[in-house]
């Protein structure tokens, strides 16, 4: 709980600033339930009120979440809190596996700690143990399913798992004093097709879509991403927590009016929905504090007016994978015949997908698949345009993540992955800081080589271009997407 300041979280309540959303949540006593601060009921007393940092805080207090603000919609950290503390890039990686039975001495192990400091720091930051912050996790996922799908609750509680119907049953009624289907009953009965699904997941405006789209929308790889009429769609194949490979299809799109991004889901992705989340939402930035960025970025507009763009997001990956091969082919090359040789990839070894959208069929090859092609990797990838130290460079960033010797994962410092990035043949700085940016989500990553860089600060050289953005840091990552939009 947030003892101290409470006159200023209550203003910021009061004044239902977006800016705060997500960052923490109100109690009431009067009523047993918790919201956002931009939730849009009748505003309590401060003698009422209690702070609380995190959903789960405020659910271990004996707290159920307020129907009207749905905190299970909160966007999540800033990027730059998940790089600096261990109990952040815990959190995130608890969210991104609520759905699987990840052991705390697993978490732990990724992390590069003892479970027993990690549970320590943990309590800490958040005022929860690990293991409670994932029941509210998963809590939250199911609730939205509840709310936003017809989905049975039999499958709600799998998706969001719990393992059983009975345990489901129990922690809901027990933590919200509500049953499931009560939940199911209240809300507006709605056509929604049995072979997909929509939720909404929420960020803190301003959100510059068109400026995103356009982004992924230079490098989509054809088969594998289309992005069509103000909305991105891909194929997706994911294990799941049994081993089994998951695959069908996401279309994701803008909901401004509801400060969410809309994502539409196949079905058969129903065993890997919280991984999928997570993705999207690393890879539409939802984390992201707009202002936060824009008060350490705007000087940028006095090198040029409208440099800085409030609201720009770093976009980043859903397969990190795909991403880094996609930064290793376009060394020294346009984007344009970088997504050209992606995609003669994706169709000699990418993973068939069926899907109901025109135009996607394929997703991007794994690690595994590269590494299982036998021979020389040249003479597999050498006839598709990739040249002989760009197709060595793949498969030893292949080997490296089957090996777990490099983690993309949204859990790491991305300071000492690069480091072990540019250990591999064929990897330097701009390679590197690259895949940090956007495999990585670290918001601190800068290009002061990169040909787009030094065109739109022209005539500085690197040097000088490296001096000026020491001051945009920890920012530099948004700085640069600033730098490389104020081109077109």
């Amino acid at each position: 709980m947030l003892d101290n300041g409470r006159d200023a979280w209550y203003a910021a309540f009061k004044a239902k600033d977006a800016r705060f959303d997500g960052r923490f949540f109100v109690a009431v006593f009067s009523t047993g339930i918790y919201c956002r601060p931009i939730c849009p009921a009748k505003l309590p007393k401060l003698e009422n009120c209690s702070f609380h940092r995190t959903a789960a805080s405020a659910e271990q207090a004996g707290y159920r979440p307020c129907l009207r603000c749905r905190p299970e919609l909160a966007p999540g950290n800033a990027p730059v809190d998940a790089s600096a503390s261990l109990a952040r890039r815990a959190a995130r990686l608890i969210e991104e596996n609520c759905g699987s039975d990840i052991a705390l001495e697993g978490l732990a192990s990724q992390l590069n700690c003892t479970d027993r400091h990690l549970r320590r720091v943990f309590v800490a930051e958040f005022s929860v143990t690990p293991i409670q912050y994932r029941q509210t996790c998963r809590l939250l996922l199911a609730k939205n399913l509840l709310t936003d799908t017809e989905l049975s609750v039999v499958d709600v509680a799998m998706a969001s798992g719990f393992g059983s119907l009975r345990r489901f049953n129990a922690v809901f009624k027990n933590q919200y004093r509500l049953a499931p289907t009560a939940l199911r009953r209240q809300k507006e009965k709605r056509a929604e097709s049995a072979a997909r699904l929509n939720l909404a997941l929420g960020y803190r405006p301003p959100y510059q879509w068109d400026a995103m789209l356009a982004f992924l929308a230079s490098r989509a790889i054809p088969g594998v991403e289309v992005i069509k009429d103000n909305l991105y769609a891909r194929a997706v194949a994911l294990p799941g927590p049994n081993g089994k490979t998951h695959s069908g299809w996401i279309r994701v799109w803008h909901l401004p009016q509801r400060k969410a991004l809309n994502v539409e889901a196949s079905l058969s992705l129903l065993p890997v929905l919280s991984l999928v989340l997570a993705r999207v939402r690393h890879l539409f930035d939802l984390g992201c504090d707009p202002q936060a960025v824009h008060e350490a970025l705007v000087a940028m507009n006095d090198l040029k007016s409208g440099l800085q763009v409030i609201g720009t997001r770093l976009p980043g990956s859903f397969d990190p994978f795909e991403m880094a091969v996609r930064a290793v082919l376009g060394q020294q090359i346009t984007v344009g015949a970088a997504r050209t040789l992606a995609a003669r990839m994706v169709s000699n070894y990418g993973t068939p997908v069926q899907t109901a959208v025109p135009g996607l069929s394929h997703a991007f090859p794994p690690p595994a698949r590269i590494l299982s092609l036998e021979g020389d990797i040249e003479s597999h990838l050498g006839p598709l345009g990739i040249i002989r130290t760009r197709a060595r460079t793949i498969r030893a960033l292949a080997q490296a993540l089957v090996a777990h010797d490099i983690n993309f994962g949204q859990g790491v410092e991305p300071a000492c992955e690069v480091k072990k990035l540019l250990e591999l043949p064929g990897i330097g700085p701009w390679t590197a800081h690259y895949i940090a940016m956007r495999a990585m989500a670290w918001p601190d990553a800068f290009l002061p080589t990169d040909y787009g860089v030094k065109k739109a600060l022209a005539p500085r050289t690197p040097r000088q271009i490296s001096t000026l953005a020491q001051e945009w840091s920890p920012w530099r990552s948004y700085a640069t997407i600033n730098l490389w939009n104020s081109l077109h």
